[in-house]
């Protein structure tokens, strides 16, 4: 590379400046996207609908904010597929991701007043896994360094971000599971506990990526 063209070399080094923005313009717009959905959701409905919260985060889909989270869902679930991280598990983490996401607005969860059917059993799985593999991002995929690499004061308060954003999904994720547990008629489910904990765990998706698209 020593020996090349000084304008070769430029043009390269331009090259690889720009694609190094372009992939942390995407982390963010992820980061974005989860951060304004739980409020996008709840203040839109608020506006258009009126007063009133959902049972969760994919009941929505039933309110005027429709179109809200099917795109906002699709547009995670494409940025996802485009995402190219440092290492082939990052690439498969984000194909799934997308997989998740995507089915997710696809096949919605039935209307409360409705019984379960295929469908909401297929959208459950595609919840879980996405949320399952944000966890995996969060706590495994952005917390590596490379070898011989030494961590730097940034790079440390980054994996404590990483670490608390995925363990709160984590949890977020154990405590959905005790209220689905928990009988219909009990007064926790007037709280709609499982809207709060959905909202919670995206705010920390996307806060996880948004920290990661900061430059380092």
């Amino acid at each position: 590379m020593h020996f090349a063209p000084a304008g070769l070399r430029h043009a390269l080094a331009r090259r690889n400046d720009d694609d190094l923005i372009s992939y942390l313009a995407l982390r963010k717009a992820i980061g974005i996207i989860g951060l304004a959905l739980p409020f996008a959701l709840v203040l839109g409905k608020l506006l258009v609908d009126g007063p009133g919260l959902e049972s969760s985060m994919s009941a929505y889909y039933y309110t005027a904010m429709r179109d809200v989270f099917v795109g906002s869902m699709c547009a995670i679930g494409i940025f996802l597929l485009s995402y190219r991280g440092p290492e082939r598990a990052d690439d498969l983490a984000g194909d799934l991701a997308c997989v998740c996401a995507v089915g997710l607005a696809l096949f919605p969860t039935s209307p409360e007043d409705k019984a379960e059917s295929w469908v909401n059993v297929l959208h459950f799985v595609f919840a879980a896994t996405l949320f399952a593999t944000f966890a995996v991002f969060s706590i495994v995929l952005f917390r590596k360094t490379k070898p011989g690499v030494p961590l730097t004061p940034t790079k440390r308060r980054r994996r404590l971000i990483y670490a608390l954003c995925g363990w709160t999904i984590v949890g977020c994720i154990g405590a959905i599971v005790l209220v689905k547990l928990v009988p219909e008629g009990s007064p926790i489910h007037s709280l709609d506990p499982v809207l709060w904990l959905e909202g919670l765990a995206v705010l920390a998706f996307g806060s996880s990526w948004l920290v990661k698209g900061l430059k380092e």
